[in-house]
């Protein structure tokens, strides 16, 4: 794995290598045929008399010279630069800095022999000829100059992204100047470039004794090649960054939020995919809060508090309330060490919250080795007495089955508040009333009970008659705190 890992690197570098190699190469052959081309066609070379041999020959000994220092250059630039990348490690941010500066390091080397190209056949052809002809040579290869720059930074961009995109990593997008900078290049290439030109040889003085005719058809002809040349690697730079974030917006529109965006660009798309990503961590955060939040207090009471937010209200509901608690847990704890107390709790709540969220109700809290059970609130319930009774002997059953505890299980129904209770720094969902009390209170006689479920009198008449059927009418009981005698049922 890490061999694959390290024949990557290799060739991730030895392409963008090759690219260097292409774009130089390629940029400064193109841009110097282009200068002579346009020399020929305005009639230089002739009007230089014998001096235009030593010119050419310097021409392309220059031309060769520029090729070797360029490419030396550039591979200082680029050993000096991807050198972390080789060794398998992320860059510090001084060499992530210079790697994001790759394609103006590239454009300066260009621009610098071409500079020194311009003054030098500018002086020569001074020495050979007249000081127009020297303005001409020097205006057409600060043009040549000019384009080959411009092509020299965009391919470059395009070539050095895999490196670009593992600098951003460390250094991020710097700031709104790449599609700025894009557009200006693309510009220049495809509009100023050429039109400078031809002001050049329209308005006075006239560079050469030719017809301008054929210059001013080269440079159109150049203008259309290099706008395509610089749009489509423009368009290319930023559509396909474009594509990838519109990817990741849809997968994050469909519920996805373990999606990332790469960081390819220095400029505005790079401080947007920035912020895609960030999108997507938030969500991914909220995500994770919401399903903590969820498992303390249920769904249902997670959409009651999206919908009503930070609240001290409630309202009246008629509910069921279902109790359940261990019977003998003094003894329990005492028999076994806690861990294994711990993990027949857990046991017994996860039939507790299977049973209840299988029929509607809501889980509504924990207490030691208790919990109580809500069918009718935050959500309503078109048969919440039916269902907690279902409920009931769901549990019952499934504990029995297991053989590890013993317990007691009492349902009631009844008015009750239903809403959020405490201070607003801390807030807890709950239901108080009459109903959860008699409950409570029903659970401590179940668990002396054969069934160890009783209900009150009026949750069995509420319910549905095949469910009444489960049940038999146990006694009437006092329960503690209650004036009333209460008329039980059991299963």
């Amino acid at each position: 794995m890490a061999t694959g890992r390290v024949s990557t690197r290799v060739r991730t570098v030895l392409r963008a290598s090759l690219g260097f190699a292409t774009i130089g190469l390629g940029t400064s052959f193109c841009g110097a045929g282009l200068v002579l081309l346009l020399l020929w066609l305005q009639g230089l070379p002739e009007g230089l008399g014998q001096g235009r041999w030593i010119i050419l020959v310097c021409a392309i000994g220059y031309v060769l010279l520029a090729f070797l220092v360029g490419a030396v250059w550039a591979a200082y630039l680029q050993r000096r630069t991807v050198v972390w990348f080789l060794a398998g490690r992320g860059p510090t941010p001084q060499e992530a800095t210079r790697a994001l500066r790759i394609p103006v390091d590239l454009a300066v080397v260009s621009g610098t022999l071409w500079a020194g190209g311009a003054v030098f056949f500018g002086v020569l052809t001074a020495v050979f000829g007249t000081w127009i002809d020297a303005l001409a040579v020097v205006l057409t290869i600060v043009l040549g100059g000019l384009a080959t720059v411009g092509l020299t930074y965009l391919a470059a961009e395009r070539v050095a992204r895999p490196l670009l995109s593992a600098s951003l990593t460390v250094a991020g997008p710097r700031g709104p100047t790449t599609v700025l900078t894009r557009l200006v290049v693309t510009w220049g290439l495809s509009s100023g470039v050429p039109l400078v030109g031809v002001l050049f040889l329209v308005l006075p003085p006239n560079i050469g004794d030719t017809d301008p005719t054929s210059s001013l058809l080269v440079l159109s002809l150049i203008g259309l090649v290099l706008g395509a040349l610089a749009t489509a690697l423009f368009a290319r730079a930023v559509a396909a960054p474009l594509q990838r974030l519109r990817a990741v917006l849809d997968d994050i529109r469909a519920g996805r939020r373990d999606v990332a965006v790469p960081i390819d660009d220095a400029g505005e798309i790079g401080m947007l995919q920035t912020s895609v990503n960030d999108l997507a961590t938030g969500l991914r955060e909220q995500e994770r809060l919401r399903d903590l939040f969820g498992r303390h207090v249920g769904d249902d009471v997670v959409r009651h508090a999206l919908e009503h937010g930070v609240s001290l209200s409630g309202d009246m509901r008629e509910v069921c309330a279902l109790f359940v608690d261990v019977a003998d847990s003094t003894a329990l704890a005492s028999e076994l060490p806690p861990d294994e107390v711990v993990r027949r709790l857990n046991r017994l709540f996860e039939v507790v919250v299977a049973a209840t969220n299988s029929n509607g109700g809501l889980v509504n809290k924990f207490q030691g080795d208790a919990a109580l059970c809500v069918f009718g609130a935050p959500a309503r319930h078109a048969d919440p007495a039916t269902s907690a009774l279902r409920t009931a002997r769901a549990i019952r059953d499934a504990v029995r089955e297991r053989g590890e505890l013993d317990l007691g299980i009492g349902v009631a129904t009844g008015q009750v508040f239903a809403g959020q209770l405490g201070s607003r720094s801390r807030l807890e969902y709950t239901v108080i009333g009459d109903a959860v009390n008699e409950a409570a209170r029903l659970t401590e006689h179940a668990k002396g009970v054969p069934g160890r479920v009783l209900a009150s009198g009026l949750t069995i008449e509420a319910a549905v008659r095949s469910e009444r059927d489960h049940w038999t009418e146990h006694a009437d009981i006092h329960l503690r705190g209650r004036p009333a005698p209460t008329t039980s049922w059991t299963a």
